[in-house]
This record gives structure tokens, C-alpha cells and sequence, in this order.
């Protein structure tokens, strides 16, 4: 591990170098992809230096108590030791997780799909609620929703939904929660108390410019028209909705939220764009021999990824075997309860085959 740490420190400092080059600084887009290169290092540098001065320290201060023959100071030293022995340990674990190879969409904005399954009714319910509890959570660490399109139910809530998340490390704190969500509960219209189930999927597609994908225009097939849904007085005046369809794989794409059919054509192509790069990766993980890479790779996971137990107040990942009880604060936005621990077991997991491989 730690001749890898000297690779990284050793082009930490080559970057910082070339950062200070005025070719490199009139190179806006170089002078970006350095920057950002530099700041990853960083971090990964700080915890290395920080790990090797507590870890001399504590060397030093062994040293210093097999030769010290004052009591007074001997206890000192031990409780130096003690302390530094507790950190240390700490330092090396966070640096090897620093050191796990980074998801290239880590750092990206996402488009959230959620779509109602199996339940009926209940199901549209439900996706309306499950959105809300993700716009709360987005609340918390400061990013911004922006309502791509919403397709109501027959009863309320949503058939679909779709919303762009941005800010700071979105996709990596989303990414798992693709899947199949399960709902148990007992739904206003029944009568008897029986407790029924219900189901809604949830895509995480991490952002890609459209000039990443190549779009063939003779593929695409280009509809406009008046938007629907709530939205004030002026919503159906003017043919401002656009829906793209893909003929090679069929994808539909739908923007209306925009306030103009420029803006919702050019959203269009950015979500058909990103789609088309999700299948692409998808292909690639396929083909790859490791299932654990697939898992971890793209945030997709098996069918029914999670149990939202109403009657119990309790929620089930069945991913990691995690149980809460928190239900109430998750659908509030508390979704770190969920995300948290995933992070903690997917990086835990990659740790293990880290720790299989030379450094």
C-alpha cells in the first residue's frame, strides 16, 4: 500500500508542478482536468502525511519510553502512546478506502426515474412519496431537484416521475438506490385492514454531455406538443413538450417542465443521451467476468432491493441484511439511514478485494 501512497504523493507533486506552468494555465481545459486531478490527489496526500507523522510520532514516543526513568513522565509518554496507537489504525483504514479505484460517475449530477409497478393505485401513491422523501434528502446536503416531467395517477400520485439532482457527489450517494422498492401497507381504500403490496422502480443514470454519445439524427423521431399537468394558466398554449423517440432501442423520452420547447428539446436529448451511455455501460459490465464488479459498477441490483413495511415501521435493504425501524424519518428524508450503511458495505466490499491484490 505504501509504495502506492508514494506514487500518488510523488504525482501529486508533478501535477502541482505543472498546475504552475503558464502553457498549462492559458489551457482552460487542460488547466480543469489538472485541477481536479490535483484536488483527488490531495486528499489522498494529506490523510498519507498525516498517517506518517502520527505514525513517527509514535515510534518516537515508544523510543522515549523505554529509556525515560521518571514515573511522572513514563505516564505521560503512555498516554501519548495510548492516544496515537487508537489514530493510527484509524489513518491507515481511511487511506486504503481513499485508495479503492474511484466510480468514474461518482462526482456527476443524476437523472432520478421512478416509475409505479406492481400495486395499481397504491403504487402511484407510493412513487409520489418516495420522490418527496428523495427531494427532502436532497434538501439536506444541498443539492437542487429540477421536475423533468410527471405523469399523474388515476387517484393521486405519480405514474412516473423524473427529475435531474445536482450537486455535490450526487451519483455516489444515489447510485444504490436502483432497484425495485416494495411497499406493505395498508392502502386508504381498504376496507378490511387487509395489508396489501406494492412495488416501484427507481433508476439513478449518472449525467453525460450529449456530446459523449453519439446520436445518429436518422434514428431519432421528433414529436412536439402541448404540455399537461399543472402548471399555471399558460401550460397548454403553446406545443412547448418534446418526446424523442430512439428507434435502434426503442427509449421514449418525454420533457415538458421546460418553458420552452428549445429548452425541452435540449433536455430531451440530454436524458435520451445519458440513457443510451447507461446501456452501453451496462453492455460492458455484462461481459465482464466479475458479478461483483456488475453490482457495484453501475448501482443496479437485483429485483426488490428494499421493503418499506408500513404496518412495522420498518424498512428492509435486502442487499446488505439491513434493518431500521426509521421509516418515518427516512420518507421525511433522512435517506441516510439507507445510504450510509450501503456506502460503508460496498466499500468495505471492495476493500476485500483490494486487500487480495498486491499494491
Amino acid at each position: 500500500m505504501f509504495s502506492k501512497l508514494d506514487q500518488v504523493e510523488s504525482r501529486y507533486e508533478e501535477v502541482n508542478m505543472s498546475l504552475q506552468r503558464p502553457d498549462v494555465a492559458s489551457d482552460q481545459k487542460k488547466y480543469r482536468a489538472l485541477m481536479k486531478e490535483f484536488s483527488d490527489l490531495e486528499k489522498i496526500v494529506v490523510l498519507y502525511r498525516e498517517f506518517r507523522k502520527k505514525s513517527a510520532a509514535l515510534q518516537e514516543n515508544k523510543d522515549l519510553f523505554v529509556n525515560e526513568t521518571d514515573s511522572e513522565m513514563r505516564e505521560m509518554i503512555r498516554e501519548d502512546i495510548k492516544a496515537l496507537e487508537a489514530e493510527v489504525p484509524v489513518l491507515e483504514d481511511t487511506l486504503k478506502i481513499a485508495l479503492i479505484p474511484k466510480d468514474p460517475n461518482d462526482d456527476k449530477n443524476c437523472l432520478l426515474e421512478i416509475r409505479a409497478g406492481a400495486g395499481g393505485d397504491e403504487a402511484s401513491l407510493f412513487a409520489d412519496e418516495l420522490f418527496r422523501g428523495y427531494v427532502s434528502y436532497a434538501a439536506t446536503q444541498g443539492w437542487k431537484v429540477e421536475l423533468i416531467s410527471y405523469s399523474d395517477g388515476n387517484v393521486g400520485g405519480a405514474k412516473e416521475v423524473i427529475a435531474s439532482i445536482n450537486g455535490e457527489s450526487v451519483f455516489s450517494k444515489l447510485k444504490y438506490e436502483s432497484g425495485v422498492h416494495r411497499v406493505q401497507r395498508v392502502p386508504a381504500t381498504e376496507g378490511a385492514g387487509r395489508v396489501h403490496t406494492s412495488t416501484v422502480t427507481v433508476a439513478i443514470i449518472p449525467e453525460v454531455e450529449v456530446v459523449d454519445v453519439k446520436i445518429d439524427m436518422k434514428d431519432i423521431t421528433i414529436d412536439v406538443m402541448r404540455a399537461s399537468g399543472a402548471g399555471g394558466q399558460s401550460v397548454n398554449k403553446t406545443e412547448s413538450a418534446v418526446r424523442l423517440h430512439h428507434i435502434p432501442t426503442g427509449i421514449l423520452v418525454h420533457s415538458q417542465e421546460g418553458k420552452s420547447q428549445t429548452s425541452n428539446k435540449e433536455r430531451a436529448f440530454q436524458i435520451l443521451g445519458m440513457k443510451l451511455q447507461r446501456l452501453e455501460d451496462e453492455k460492458r459490465l455484462k461481459e465482464a467476468s466479475d458479478a461483483r464488479l456488475d453490482q457495484i459498477g453501475t448501482g443496479d441490483r437485483s429485483e426488490r432491493i428494499r421493503t418499506y413495511n408500513f404496518p412495522q415501521t420498518r424498512i428492509t435493504d435486502h442487499r446488505i441484511g439491513l434493518t431500521t425501524h426509521a421509516l418515518d424519518a427516512v420518507m421525511s428524508g433522512s435517506f441516510g439511514h439507507l445510504v450510509d450503511p450501503l456506502i460503508a458495505y460496498f466499500q468495505a466490499e471492495a476493500l476485500k478485494k483490494q486487500s487480495s491484490s498486491p499494491y
